[in-house]
């Protein structure tokens, strides 16, 4: 690709995230209130996808356990609030916090594996944490999980009782995390990271601690989708086991891999694309997860690296022709 339609890409992307938050913004604030709540869905969901992604799209490892983080972060917030704090920020940072943790711990063990284990081990450890969090009963709830879980205030007068005002929040909120995650594989760490995908031994060559690269990047993945599990919980107003299953895991992975892993966009738009037509077609069928599957089977034949790499690589070349 010549240095003219890496430039244009360049400019094009801040452009189409721009033009993007602008669409959300305005449908969810014009729609009726189901629709306000569904895109709240694909709000939280597109902060748990980047999180997977900068392990997934960027370091290049795959996890079928990033349920474990993301329920632990809502678990964690819905005890803070039920038990110790009404405050949201105290909250969030106890459940970014205990997200972490569990994604370092998790790591250690993790990273002591790589290809096929690496996934199986993410995968046993993801169910671990659920038989924990359904067998806990005193703590989690067991199956019944936690409610009544209030929706807090953010202090100086803001209030998410309203779902536009959720809508609005949770939007900030995944700015910000495009935002950190931006500044993330931007900088000399995600080249580090982009390096280990693609040649773990040139980059060790070079004197980079990989597995030290690698385990950051499972930690602050952790960590992003700990916070995504918070604005779950006091959204949806209780969490239940299943928040830590395999299924989200694996729908999650889904996102990814369908919007275009190792990009800041393709995330969100499978995020969007699958939370919207799980919605869509769960009202009609049961048949949900067969769909998902007959939608993963087309992208990776027609569009193998993700729906925005491949409308990208359609532009730069129309646009050099």
């Amino acid at each position: 690709m010549s240095k003219n339609a890496y430039t244009q890409r360049a400019l094009l992307a801040p452009a189409a995230t721009v033009l993007l938050f602008a669409i959300i913004a305005v449908v969810g604030w014009l729609s009726p209130s189901y629709t306000t709540g569904l895109l709240i869905d694909c709000l939280i969901f597109s902060i748990f996808a980047l999180g997977l992604n900068l392990l997934l799209g960027y370091t290049g490892l795959p996890s079928l356990g990033h349920a474990a983080y993301f329920g632990v972060g809502a678990y964690t917030a819905g005890l803070m609030i039920l038990h110790v704090t009404p405050s949201f920020w105290w909250c969030a940072l106890a459940a970014i916090g205990v997200s972490l943790a569990f994604g370092a711990l998790y790591g250690l063990l993790s990273l002591r594996t790589s290809g096929v284990f690496f996934l199986i081990i993410t995968l046993a450890l993801g169910q671990i944490t659920w038989a924990i969090a359904f067998s806990w009963r005193s703590l989690t709830g067991g199956d019944d999980g936690l409610r009544g879980i209030g929706r807090p205030d953010l202090g100086l007068g803001l209030s998410l009782q309203s779902n536009n005002d959720y809508f609005l929040f949770a939007l900030l909120a995944l700015a910000l995390t495009l935002f950190v995650v931006r500044l993330i594989v931007r900088s000399p760490f995600g080249a580090a990271l982009r390096g280990d995908s693609q040649n773990p031994e040139r980059l060790a060559a070079l004197g980079y601690n990989v597995w030290l690269c690698r385990f950051l990047s499972f930690v602050i993945s952790a960590g992003i989708s700990g916070f995504a599990g918070v604005i779950f919980v006091f959204y949806k107003g209780f969490v239940s086991p299943e928040a830590v299953g395999i299924v989200i895991s694996a729908e999650v992975m889904l996102m990814v891999i369908i919007g275009g892993a190792g990009t800041l966009l393709g995330p969100i738009l499978g995020a969007f694309l699958v939370v919207y037509l799980g919605h869509s077609v769960s009202s009609h069928t049961d048949r949900w997860m067969t769909i998902l599957g007959i939608l993963y089977v087309a992208v990776v034949l027609f569009a193998p690296h993700g729906i925005v790499r491949a409308i990208g690589n359609k532009l730069a070349i129309r646009k050099s022709s």
